[in-house]
């Protein structure tokens, strides 16, 4: 029985988590529309890169950019020198947000699975859910942390 949960709360939260980037978008676009937007815009949720590092979000920006997932979205490409960093940073805000509404989507599906399944079925589903919308949520802002940095080098200049 704990084995087919293993299985099926894996395969379900695999399914949830790609399923939730509609969720994502259309929330994002809905919130977009908000004054609480720009306050969204600049949450950190691990302000110390020695803490990402041991979390492996190094690891993980690789296998973005080596993977098919470099082709998901290429409005956050930095070009060269002329590159417009507020542009990209907006982008990145975008997909950060998006993956958060995501993540939290999923978490309350996986809740709901842990009060009517079993508790190894809804935290099976949160694997997927970590890796395709948390982990992707803390790569756009430990970025934009390096673009303010980039942006602040700009205005000093």
């Amino acid at each position: 029985m704990i084995l087919k949960h293993l299985l099926l709360g894996f395969s379900f939260g695999l399914s949830m988590s790609i399923i939730s980037w509609m969720v994502g978008m259309i929330g994002n676009s809905l919130l977009l529309k908000t004054s609480y937007y720009e306050k969204l815009s600049y949450l950190n949720f691990i302000p110390k890169k020695s803490t990402n590092k041991a979390i492996g979000i190094d690891q993980f920006r690789w296998l973005v950019k080596n993977t098919f997932f470099r082709f998901l979205n290429q409005a956050i490409k930095v070009e060269g020198k002329q590159t417009d960093l507020k542009s990209i940073r907006h982008q990145m805000t975008l997909a950060e947000v998006s993956h958060l509404i995501e993540f939290i989507f999923v978490t309350l599906a996986a809740g709901y699975q842990v009060l009517n399944v079993s508790l190894v079925f809804g935290l099976m589903m949160m694997i997927p859910n970590v890796i395709l919308n948390l982990y992707p949520t803390l790569l756009q802002q430990e970025n934009k942390r390096r673009i303010d940095l980039m942006l602040q080098r700009q205005k000093s200049m």
